[in-house]
């Protein structure tokens, strides 16, 4: 007599074994047509999961993002299941799901076209039709591996071939077609619904290994309605629209060579965006108290194993051997070097909190297909910042940094902040006292924040737990940018110290911050958030004059130099094409402000203003125009 124990906290209790679509009918009709999954003591299991002793249960819809998944995870399986009814002798290998929908790798001599990839989509629409049973089964492991070698399906034979001897494996049918799969899965392929799209193919070696086979992979993206797939698909295309690496070309702010890959070559306005960026997170953080010191970018090895980096991150790090043999690596990051600043004399109570902050250029090996324009680089600068502080002075300084992030943020257009906080891992260092005031500082500087936030609990690092800042964009991506965390490691290993009231050492906290994180990366995520178009005081070419014929060339300097010598960023265009060449050539570069100088210009000593944002024109007195856009030039909260 099973008593099922519901989320609520209210219990049911059955005279039999019961499933977990038995116990969706009990509660309501509605509740087990909309019924996509279960968990059971807090294990994700199919609805034909049978309950034979107490337990807690959640019934999970497609309104939750385990019932999304796993209407995603059945409709990659439909997507192998249409590929080998269409395309016979393709062997199938993994299927996961990933962000807003799933990939499914294939190994098959032909490519696969855009052709196929319809015929494909079709293919699944009629299985799902069919709504033929889903069903799990347990094989013993070598069973498993003798019937997939007998299918010729050797990839699936290798995977399974991995696991430990002993072990059983789950296998899923869906009607006649199946695959290795721990699940859970929806009751049916009809549960499914229609609301997919296959969205492209790539290659994937076998593995990730470069020395295995290519594979082909199609990617996919499934949803609970029509409504939803079709905003989705919206915000793709609006994606593409924005992608910083076709913007970027069109603005000419950056480019990449195979070269020195993950490594960006800055453009003069794209340095110029870089710079102010820089500009303003300086003016911020000198307000904040914060000391800008600059580190080495290589270090000996011996620092690095000291840190516990060379263990724990070295296959990252590029490192050079110099003639007399000694071992030196381009940081990874910056704050070993930052605890050695503050090793440079004897520090007291007093002089905490320490907060030095670096635009420190650091180097890590991603592999080349990780890489990705600016958001996924090698080679980047993190806005980094290390507070050194006393137990005692990890709440305030916690609730400091994170209304500092935040504000930073608002004044750069992004005020959609949710927060994530990650407190102890089971494998640990630290003292659990240490520990539990950090996490409650932290956690307390998330409350403060009045923000959304979600606890993912035991994610913290091994020497402190953390909070994450995410970003939601103008077309409503998230992106996790800024970081704090609480360290009570590092700078015991690096023979930090302090001397407190009573005269006995004693090391201090240290809290690692990054606002941006990546410098590269948040211009990538600027640049997408607002198509280009930037606010006026972060544009890196700010208005550009243009003399609609030679005769006003003179004057069109004069009204270029009186902008330079106000702070402004402007070009005076005296290329040979005609006007309406020049503006649409500017207007594709994004900049802000258009000045169009003719006779009617010279005589009233103004411009004319056209405005990127709104594509109107109006006329206005130089001296105005001056004051006014001066104005707008400032950055916020500088």
């Amino acid at each position: 007599m099973p008593l099922i124990t519901l989320p609520d906290g209210n219990t049911i209790e059955f005279p039999n074994k019961v499933t977990g679509l038995e116990v969706a009918e009990k509660i309501s009709k509605s509740l087990s047509k909309q019924a996509t999954i279960i968990s059971v003591n807090e294990e994700l299991k199919d609805l034909s999961f049978l309950i034979d002793e107490d337990c807690s249960i959640k019934i999970f819809t497609s309104k939750d993002k385990e019932g999304l998944e796993t209407i995603r995870h059945d409709t990659a399986h439909i997507t192998a299941m249409a590929v080998q009814e269409l395309f016979p002798g393709t062997q199938v290998t993994i299927g996961p799901i990933i962000e807003n929908g799933f990939y499914y790798d294939f190994s098959r001599k032909e490519p696969f076209s855009e052709d196929d990839l319809n015929k494909i989509e079709n293919k699944m629409k009629e299985i799902v039709d069919r709504d033929v049973p889903t069903s799990r089964v347990v094989w013993k492991r070598d069973k498993a591996i003798s019937h997939f070698k007998d299918k010729g399906e050797i990839y699936k034979a290798e995977i399974i071939e991995s696991i430990p001897q002993g072990e059983d494996v789950s296998i899923y049918f869906h009607g006649d077609w199946h695959d290795l799969c721990k699940g859970p899965h929806l009751s049916s392929t009809g549960k499914i619904g229609k609301y997919f799209k296959l969205t492209k193919v790539s290659g994937a070696y076998w593995r990730g290994d470069s020395n295995n086979e290519m594979l082909q992979r199609i990617y996919g993206t499934s949803w609970a309605s029509q409504k939803d797939l079709d905003e989705y698909l919206k915000r793709i295309e609006e994606a593409e629209k924005r992608d910083h690496r076709k913007l970027g070309k069109e603005m000419d702010l950056f480019h990449f060579r195979e070269e020195s890959p993950g490594s960006v070559f800055w453009h003069e306005k794209g340095w110029k965006l870089f710079q102010k960026l820089v500009a303003y997170m300086r003016v911020r953080q000198e307000k904040a108290g914060y000391k800008e010191v600059n580190t080495p970018e290589i270090l000996d090895r011996s620092l690095w194993e000291k840190s516990g980096h060379w263990e724990k991150y070295g296959e990252h790090m590029y490192t050079s051997q110099t003639p007399d043999d000694k071992i030196f690596a381009i940081k990874p990051m910056n704050c070993p070097g930052h605890v050695q600043v503050f090793n440079q004399g004897l520090k007291s109570y007093r002089d905490l909190p320490l907060r030095i902050s670096e635009f420190g250029k650091v180097h890590r090996y991603e592999p080349s297909g990780a890489l990705h324009g600016l958001l996924r680089v090698r080679a980047f600068t993190q806005d980094d910042a290390h507070i050194f502080c006393t137990e005692d002075q990890i709440t305030s300084e916690c609730l400091i940094v994170t209304n500092l992030i935040l504000d930073i943020y608002k004044d750069l257009g992004f005020e959609d902040v949710i927060l994530k906080y990650s407190d102890r891992p089971d494998l640990r260092v630290g003292d659990d006292n240490v520990w539990d005031k950090a996490e409650k500082a932290l956690l307390d500087a998330v409350k403060a924040s009045k923000l959304e936030y979600t606890i993912n609990k035991g994610e913290g690092a091994f020497y402190g737990p953390k909070i994450e800042f995410v970003l939601r964009d103008a077309i409503g991506r998230d992106w996790q940018c800024g970081t704090l965390q609480v360290d009570l490691n590092l700078p015991g290993r690096l023979d930090a110290s302090f001397v407190d009231k009573d005269g006995t050492k004693k090391i201090p906290v240290m809290l690692h911050r990054a606002l941006f994180g990546s410098l590269e990366r948040f211009i990538g995520i600027l640049i997408e958030n607002y198509a280009g178009k930037f606010p006026f005081w972060l544009a890196p070419l700010q208005a550009v004059v243009i003399p609609i014929s030679e005769e006003f060339d003179s004057y069109a300097k004069e009204v270029n130099e009186k902008i330079n010598n106000v702070g402004m960023n402007s070009e005076v265009d005296l290329k040979n094409h005609n006007l309406n060449y020049k503006i649409r050539e500017h207007s594709l570069s994004k900049i802000p402000l258009l000045l169009i100088c003719g006779k009617k210009e010279v005589d009233s000593n103004s411009v004319t203003i056209r405005r990127l944002d709104t594509n109107k024109q109006e006329n206005m007195e130089l001296n105005l125009f001056l004051k006014k856009f001066s104005a707008l030039n400032k950055a916020p909260s500088n």
